[in-house]
């Protein structure tokens, strides 16, 4: 493994920055969407539909540093940052910046930090299954139906592959055209 160079760690302190910001704005938006589909008694779906947003950082920095950790390093740190900045979660906002983190970090130890691209597409599907096992117990999911339980661990993975996987994607080859990375994978 590489060692970590002054420039990978301002790089990464940026990113958490940038997204702890995003992050604490996403706190007034999930209100306004759980105000809205409140009314319809989708309050359950709003977590799965916003979760992608959450968890951003973790794969944009895997993605952009190419280091074993950065995704869940940034992921905390960005958690950290939110807290502090006054997000409505307190200190949970930590153990949730962790298992995010985690999943999203999974995907690319999978690939043996090998190939970024395969192990973005992976941390997607792997952020899901982790942060969706974490909600069966924090948030008793494990109290719904089946066919419940399977439309919001498919909405959630359509917002990690939209958020997670597609933007990610499109922010590394904005900066790559743009050289300011070179990332080739």
């Amino acid at each position: 493994m590489k060692k970590w160079t002054l420039q990978d760690v301002i790089l990464l302190a940026l990113v958490a920055i940038i997204f702890s910001a995003f992050y604490w704005v996403m706190g007034p938006i999930y209100n306004v969407i759980y105000g809205l589909l409140g009314v319809l008694g989708w309050q359950p779906i709003v977590n799965d539909l916003t979760l992608g947003g959450w968890m951003m950082a973790a794969p944009l920095a895997a993605v952009l540093l190419r280091r074993a950790g950065a995704g869940l390093l940034a992921e905390m740190l960005a958690a950290a940052g939110e807290m502090f900045l006054g997000g409505a979660y307190g200190l949970s906002t930590l153990l949730s910046g962790f298992v995010q983190g985690l999943g999203s970090e999974l995907g690319f130890t999978l690939t043996g930090y090998r190939s970024y691209r395969l192990g973005l597409w992976l941390s997607t599907l792997t952020g899901t299954v982790l942060t969706f096992g974490w909600d069966l117990v924090k948030s008793g999911y494990d109290h719904y139906a089946f066919g419940f339980l399977l439309l919001l661990f498919c909405v959630r993975y359509l917002s990690l592959f939209f958020f997670c996987g597609l933007l990610v994607h499109w922010i590394n080859r904005l900066l790559v055209r743009a050289h300011l990375l070179t990332n080739e994978d």
